[in-house]
């Protein structure tokens, strides 16, 4: 997988507006940028330059204007920006991450079944994974004849030790019984 450099939150702002509206142009996502605050043309049409050079959006002349569109699904550049962020933020601990997230706002009773349904799914997931490393853990099993007929050697040489060593015993009793 081709590692492309990540945008900034500023880039990631107007990337959001592309992937919810589709292609925009540079007038229509500075109206749209989602944290309401006001910027110069100027300003967003050099982030969405640079979110070209970076490889994140393409740009289609139509008429006067230049279109923009994301290149990349919103999917593959969030999972990259959320994983910096837990291990950066969180340490890499996502219960910690996910509790911070959901404590910052409210959901509404759709968005608490979509979590749900998430959650469900990713618990489906996390089975079949567990399965499969049983199934890997398994194998090794096979060679666990090998290691019995070494481990019974080992108690035949103290067997032997042993059986050697009491008579040794048993004289040493007499001697000191005299």
């Amino acid at each position: 997988m081709i590692r492309i450099a990540q945008p900034s939150n500023l880039e990631l702002q107007a990337l959001s507006v592309l992937w919810h509206l589709g292609p925009s142009t540079v007038a229509t996502v500075l109206e749209e940028l989602p944290d309401g605050k006001e910027r110069a043309y100027t300003t967003v049409l050099t982030v969405m330059q640079n979110l070209e050079k970076k490889g994140h959006v393409r740009r289609v002349k139509s008429g006067r204007a230049h279109v923009y569109q994301a290149a990349h699904p919103q999917k593959n550049v969030v999972a990259e920006a959320v994983e910096e962020f837990v291990t950066n933020t969180f340490g890499g601990r996502l219960v910690e991450a996910i509790t911070a997230l959901l404590s910052s706002g409210t959901l509404t009773p759709e968005e608490k079944s979509n979590i749900e349904r998430q959650l469900k799914l990713h618990k489906t997931m996390a089975a079949k994974k567990t399965v499969k490393k049983a199934a890997v853990k398994k194998a090794p099993a096979i060679k666990a004849p090998a290691k019995k007929a070494a481990v019974k050697k080992a108690p035949a040489k103290k067997a032997a030790k042993k059986v050697a060593a009491k008579p040794a015993k048993k004289a040493a009793k007499k001697a000191a019984k005299k």
